[in-house]
């Protein structure tokens, strides 16, 4: 990984996902692979700590394992790799609906970081899709 300084982050959590009132979950599967959740619209889903939930909206998502230390970057690749590498599908799925690849990122420090590489951001852009940071910051001092 030359010409990247990787940083250091406590812990980072990705997925990635569609999202609309009128998403067939099985469309998607059927074109990109299998999800860690899909649901239309109205129906169940249990969440991460097993309790059923009514979906406000559509939406299939593939969830990586929480990485600690953060591994941001080879989170992201894992997804993808899991999936179908068809961009016409991806691209057509990222302009119909809502897509996110969320991205939660630990601190325990005040000042931690991390990197992604220029190929990790060139394939979610050739697939159109949305990178959403959601920061936590380090626990207050007791």
């Amino acid at each position: 990984m030359l010409g990247c300084d990787m940083g250091v982050l406590h812990r980072s959590a990705a997925s990635i996902g569609f999202y609309g009132d009128d998403l067939d979950p099985t469309e998607i599967t059927e074109r990109l692979g299998e999800p860690t959740v899909a649901v239309k619209m109205g129906g169940t889903f249990q969440t991460p700590g097993g309790r059923d939930k009514i979906a406000r909206t559509g939406s299939w998502r593939v969830t990586a394992k929480d990485q600690q230390p953060a591994d941001l970057d080879r989170q992201i690749n894992d997804l993808l790799d899991s999936l179908s590498d068809d961009i016409t599908s991806w691209r057509m799925f990222s302009q119909r609906f809502r897509s996110r690849v969320f991205c939660g990122l630990f601190l325990e420090d005040s000042n931690e970081g991390l990197t992604l590489r220029s190929e990790t951001l060139a394939r979610l852009g050739d697939r159109g899709l949305c990178l959403d940071l959601d920061i936590y910051g380090a626990p207050e001092p007791e």
